[in-house]
């Protein structure tokens, strides 16, 4: 074991050890100790997952494309001087976004402007953060697509940037008569979920095990609508083998050039986004 493994692992083990005390300090308690009780045991299991090891043969991308995600904090920069080339759609869709893991909607509003101008109409998913799958996420996720079905007279076209397009995947199979095509960007469906670089963020902030969530879901599975996969060499983030699916788990998958957070942004992205929404 190397010794930034053995630093962590000690880190690990004291943080729980100290969670433990918490938790015991708060059964002593003469007050109501209900709220603190729910804290801490949140806490203890936390820090309990990020003590998880990630399967010996499973990878996440190379360190040197995971740095290439801080390209990001040039993007606003180089946006004003970028005019994407948008023609009017002759086949204008409804669409709803839905964003990554542990990001608002705010961060696909670029991309957003950009369908608006083609002609289409677009949607938020309505739930705020990405902060993982629920029951209770799932349920509101059903109600409004199935309610944007009804309102616009036409199936919703799901597009979802890497935790989202889980999302996305998820909710075309429950109603697949409400959505008429799923565009997943550098979503983690295929293969071991511990393939990629936030597997430890992911548990700290969701409570729960990549491999375990809290819905039941076989991520695999393709939905019964048109499903395309868009993936990335470069990605840093999620292995582009997780991305890109096998034969049988999406319909097609395109190869760009983007980073996983350039998927949101990228004039790649958003230009092959346009051409799958045309050829809906």
């Amino acid at each position: 074991m190397t010794t930034f493994m053995r630093s962590w692992w000690n880190k690990s083990f004291l943080l729980q050890t100290a969670a433990m005390n918490l938790t015991s300090v708060i059964q002593r308690s003469p007050f109501d100790a209900a709220p603190l009780q729910a804290f801490g045991d949140a806490v203890g299991k936390r820090l309990a997952l990020l003590g998880h090891r990630r399967p010996r043969d499973v990878r996440g991308p190379k360190a040197k494309y995971l740095m290439g995600e801080l390209a990001v904090f040039a993007e606003p920069f180089r946006r004003v001087q970028r005019e994407i080339p948008v023609a009017h759609s002759e086949n204008p869709q409804v669409v709803m976004l839905l964003p990554g893991f542990a990001t608002h909607p705010v961060r696909m509003r670029y991309m957003a402007r950009q369908l608006e101008k083609a002609g289409h109409t677009v949607k938020r998913w309505g739930l705020g953060f990405n902060f993982g799958p629920t029951d209770e996420n799932f349920e509101l996720l059903s109600e409004r697509v199935q309610q944007l079905r009804a309102r616009y007279g036409q199936e919703v076209v799901l597009i979802g940037w890497s935790l989202g397009g889980i999302f996305a995947r998820e909710i075309a199979k429950r109603h697949p008569e409400a959505v008429r095509k799923v565009v997943t960007m550098g979503s983690p469906f295929s293969g071991d979920p511990h393939a990629n670089n936030a597997w430890r963020l992911y548990h700290l902030v969701t409570g729960h095990s990549v491999d375990a969530p809290p819905v039941e879901a076989y991520l695999p599975e393709k939905p019964p609508v048109e499903t395309v996969a868009l993936w990335s060499p470069r990605d840093g983030i999620v292995s582009p083998r997780s991305s890109c699916g096998r034969r049988g788990e999406r319909d097609r998958s395109i190869s760009l050039r983007c980073t996983h957070l350039g998927f949101a942004y990228s004039e790649e992205s958003i230009l092959m986004i346009l051409r799958e929404l045309d050829a809906c």
